[in-house]
């Protein structure tokens, strides 16, 4: 089989840390994961500074991305400063020939001046989302949310949710087992929703209060069969509704539905990818209730019937 060719694109004054994320997910040999061909690419071949004070060298130029099919752009070096005519030409005609383009962080900026984003929905850093949507008002920008899938364009937002987009590319295209080996040598969480809050309050417990929430979060996934509901999580934490309700959103920057969802998604997903239970199994073990919830809402988010996922990773 041939590799998957991945190629990101590099620039003068790069991030160190924007670039080795990509280089960290689709560049390091992880077990189970096929190896990809793995390319850096700038716009001429040779060194670049980086913003930590170092250079690196990078072997090739614009041309590896006339055959890439993921081309990864993890930032841009300053929002002001217009993208090289060149780079725009070669990320417009590699998306043409059906390639999957993919902005990190303020890597939006260049896919949106090449135009690859008029029409669809995107997102970029938290900071720069204002300036971002009034340069190109034809983007539907969520400023809100980790990463946008739209098809074969996809964006996320600020610097670590650059680790979510791509485990969220890695389990698309090789399931959420091998997304999930990844991020613990990664030591990361396996799966953020793409939806979730950019950025959260109070990401870590610090009340008594904050650290039964955390140990309530381990209790749900544990017993995900079981019909949890606002009310009854409140309950068991010994909390009113409307103050559990306002720490579950601190601690998690989600709503206690769309995070019980996306954990009940998550083990279905896991579940299908994994073992030979029938899909009715699966929606009862995830929390679903009928399996015609589960399919419903499995092509909802993720756009094919859970046989049809089944069969992408298991044949």
């Amino acid at each position: 089989m041939t590799p998957h060719i991945v190629t990101v694109v590099a620039f003068d004054r790069i991030s160190a840390f924007h670039l080795a994320v990509p280089c960290v997910v689709f560049g390091d040999a992880h077990p189970g994961l096929p190896r990809f061909d793995f390319r850096v690419c700038a716009i001429e071949a040779g060194p670049l500074s980086t913003t930590a004070g170092f250079e690196v060298t990078v072997r090739h130029g614009l041309e590896a991305l006339d055959d890439a099919d993921t081309i990864i752009v993890p930032s841009w070096h300053d929002p002001a400063v217009r993208p090289p005519q060149r780079l725009l030409d070669a990320m417009g005609a590699a998306h043409r020939r059906g390639a999957r383009v993919v902005g990190l962080c303020l890597g939006a900026f260049v896919l949106a001046e090449a135009g690859l984003l008029d029409g669809r929905r995107a997102t970029t850093h938290w900071a720069y989302a204002k300036t971002f949507a009034h340069r190109y008002p034809q983007v539907q920008v969520d400023a809100d949310v980790l990463y946008v899938d739209d098809g074969n364009v996809l964006t996320s937002a600020g610097t670590a949710a650059g680790i979510d987009c791509c485990l969220h590319l890695l389990r698309q295209d090789y399931g959420s087992e091998i997304a999930n080996i990844v991020a613990r040598r990664l030591v990361t969480p396996p799966h953020r929703q793409g939806g979730q809050a950019q950025f959260i309050e109070q990401p870590l417990p610090t009340t008594a209060r904050d650290s039964r929430l955390t140990d309530l979060l381990g209790w749900v996934r544990a017993n995900l069969q079981l019909p949890h509901t606002l009310d009854s999580l409140a309950e068991r934490s010994l909390l009113s509704r409307r103050t559990f309700t306002r720490h579950f959103r601190l601690l998690t920057g989600d709503t206690v539905g769309n995070w019980l969802l996306g954990e009940r998604l998550s083990y279905a997903q896991r579940l299908l990818e994994t073992t030979d239970q029938p899909v009715e199994s699966v929606a009862t073990l995830a929390g679903f209730g009928s399996p015609e919830s589960l399919r419903h809402h499995f092509r909802q988010t993720f756009g094919v019937a859970p046989n049809a996922w089944r069969k992408t990773f298991r044949g």
